[in-house]
């Protein structure tokens, strides 16, 4: 029988006492990104998304109108939850160092649109994304500090693919677990987003 994720993520934390419900709402917060990321993909031959920006991002890369999307999207999404200290991006020459305080555990690295250069041709493009914990004993206030880290220290990775339907993959390290998301997004005040 199928579950959706919000029931994973239920017994998850009822199967391991040690999974932190911080980071589940960190993974909600992927799964908010990636569904609307989804939905400009599927409208980006209708809407003016698709394209250069004229711009290049960090890797020399053209950048896409829809990677800035899906990285303001990503961005907005992720920022809010109070244990993120650090938001890194493939399409951001800098990290962006939310906050410092005691609460904040985590930090994302991300890339928000994966092989954005086949969006005009409708092949296949996803989301990565990899959660790093506060480093002990570096200064909290470098954000590189926070993800220039090997990759043994990762708490979960994970990714979304974008094609006929959305699916995401991650792990915490007790397996892989995929899922078909639903494209519906439930939003009360979509202006607490952006």
């Amino acid at each position: 029988m199928a579950i959706t994720f919000q029931q994973h993520i239920v017994q998850e934390q009822t199967n391991l006492p040690d999974s932190s419900v911080e980071l589940q709402w960190l993974l909600s917060g992927i799964v908010l990104s990636s569904k609307l990321i989804a939905a400009q993909v599927r409208r980006a031959g209708l809407d003016d998304i698709l394209g250069s920006t004229g711009e290049v991002n960090i890797q020399g890369e053209k950048q896409q109108k829809l990677d800035v999307y899906a990285d303001e999207t990503m961005i907005s999404c992720l920022k809010t939850r109070e244990s993120v200290g650090v938001l890194a991006s493939e399409e951001n020459e800098h990290s962006l160092l939310l906050r410092t305080d005691p609460k904040a555990h985590y930090a994302i690295v991300f890339d928000p649109l994966d092989g954005s250069s086949n969006i005009d041709v409708a092949v296949t493009i996803g989301t990565t994304f990899s959660f790093f914990t506060r480093p002990e004993d570096a200064d909290v206030n470098e954000p590189l500090n926070w993800i220039l880290r090997p990759g043994k220290k990762q708490i979960a990775a994970g990714y979304v693919v974008y094609g006929s339907s959305t699916v995401l993959v991650y792990s915490v390290g007790n397996g892989v677990h995929a899922f078909t998301l639903d494209p519906s997004i439930a939003i009360r005040d979509w202006s607490d987003l952006f």
